[in-house]
């Protein structure tokens, strides 16, 4: 990814003369300006995407520059906005600054302090935009390796995801440990319109009893010693984005019980506060296991239970999508390869074999951390004439070649039978039979052989026409 230099202005007043002759000189520093008559406009042409800064009056007929930096920050708080003003306005400014302003110059001005100022919001605003795009595509990555293959289990995933986008509901996911639930929660922010406000995750097995309140919900400014500032709490960090309560059966009794009120009522109140905070919430909460278990231990609340169970989704254990192993294998082994600088490893006998046999009792986070180990060297892949290392063909060709190993590798071990092949791989009749298709797989020739002329004649009239003729010719 590349990093960019900003040089967008928005610039609002509603002086004409003055307008125009400010938007020259910003012309002339090298920036590109598009100018509004009044705030109404502006908003109508800005949103959180915008890469660049806000220069604004304060004093304008309808909406003033006050009330433009309040409607900005509830789009992108991190959108600077400069604040233009009289001498007599200075307190005014002061608390639009408070309320997000990133600075103000009073009247007169020279221009070229202007252009000093815009110049460092712009800094800021192009260091914001970057991160935002880091983490995205960090978000990306651990979202789509977890929900990537084509087992019918994590198709339907995939299509409960794109329906419950943006659904105003409430969603509860379930799943064993390292299945993806925090996958799935990002993916459902991901795909809605909520996907450029944050995405909050909150480990509730970690939240600590002491503090647990000014955590979750904040503290006013004077709320303690040394609070000159109001803190946001986890939870309103997320008003506008998504929260996630991460294994919420596993919170403190004290912090199910603030979570609760939040869920009934959509506000915070912060420590130290006279009002409590509106917010627009979205929450995705997890469970370790089946949540109905964890309400009658007396683990989770039963109130809190069917509050957020409005509806639920389940992340299928690893052992249940084998299909998707191979692939999963092999792009988290590609995440570690390219993470640590070197060529993908070959994959030997015994790694395929422990891949085929294994249950993988911590489900992805398991198998990430092996292809983490094979990465790094940590797990021995001896030359031996089993062994057979992946082309370099990219990703998809990989992935065939190792799918189509596999398949053999079964059909030796089982000796041809089609039944215990379906059995150890998993996978339907059909799809057996369409991936050997594929590859180019004859199962007769992976049968077991009995010497003697009267075994080969039998082993021949049982054979398909085809596998006698490719018999017969080799």
């Amino acid at each position: 990814m590349s990093f960019r230099t900003l040089n967008r202005i928005a610039l609002v007043d509603d002086d004409d003369a003055f307008r125009d002759a400010l938007a020259e000189r910003l012309a002339l520093g090298g920036l590109a300006v598009s100018a509004f008559a009044s705030a109404e406009a502006a908003l109508r042409s800005l949103d959180a995407r915008f890469d660049g800064v806000v220069v604004t009056d304060l004093r304008m007929p309808g909406m003033d520059g006050r009330q433009l930096v309040e409607r900005l920050a509830a789009l992108d708080p991190d959108l600077p906005v400069v604040m233009m003003t009289g001498h007599g306005d200075i307190a005014e400014v002061v608390e639009a600054m408070k309320r997000g302003a990133y600075d103000f110059l009073a009247k007169p001005f020279a221009p070229e302090r202007l252009v000093e100022t815009v110049r460092r919001a712009l800094e800021k605003r192009a260091l914001v935009l970057d991160n935002r795009r880091l983490a995205a595509l960090a978000a990306d990555d651990e979202v789509s390796i977890p929900l990537s293959g084509t087992s019918r289990p994590v198709e339907a995933l995939r299509a409960a995801i794109q329906r419950l986008a943006d659904a105003r509901v409430d969603v509860l996911i379930e799943g064993e440990t390292g299945s993806g639930k925090e996958a799935v929660a990002r993916a459902i922010h991901n795909a809605g319109v909520r996907r450029l406000k944050p995405f909050v995750a909150v480990s509730c097995a970690a939240l600590p009893e002491a503090g647990l309140e000014s955590l979750l919900m904040g503290q006013a400014a004077g709320a303690g010693p040394g609070m000159l500032r109001r803190r946001e709490g986890q939870i309103e960090q997320s008003h506008q984005g998504t929260l996630f309560l991460d294994e919420i059966d596993l919170a403190p009794r004290a912090a199910q019980l603030l979570l609760l009120r939040v869920l009934e009522e959509r506000e915070v109140l912060p420590i130290g506060a006279m009002e409590p905070h509106a917010l627009d919430l979205r929450i995705l909460a997890a469970t370790k296991g089946d949540p109905a278990e964890a309400v009658a231990r007396g683990d989770l609340r039963e109130d809190l239970y069917y509050r957020l169970n409005v509806v639920r989704l389940r992340t299928p254990p690893l052992r249940e999508r084998r299909d998707d192993i191979p692939l999963l294998f092999a792009r988290f082994l590609g995440r570690s390869a390219d993470r640590l600088g070197r060529a993908v490893p070959p994959i030997d006998h015994a790694m395929r074999r422990r891949l085929i046999e294994h249950d993988w009792p911590g489900n992805l986070r398991e198998l990430a951390n092996y292809a983490s180990q094979v990465a790094v060297g940590l797990v021995l892949t001896p030359d031996h004439p089993g062994r057979a290392a992946l082309p370099p063909e990219g990703l998809a060709r990989q992935v065939q070649v190792y799918e189509a190993e596999l398949i053999r590798e079964a059909l030796t071990r089982c000796q041809g039978d089609i039944r215990q092949v379906t059995a150890v791989l998993q996978i339907p009749r059909k799809t057996l039979y369409d991936k050997m298709a594929r590859h180019g797989i004859v199962p007769s020739s992976h049968r077991a052989t009995t010497a003697g002329p009267a075994a080969g004649a039998a082993k021949g009239a049982g054979q398909a026409p085809a596998d006698r003729l490719r018999t017969a010719g080799g």
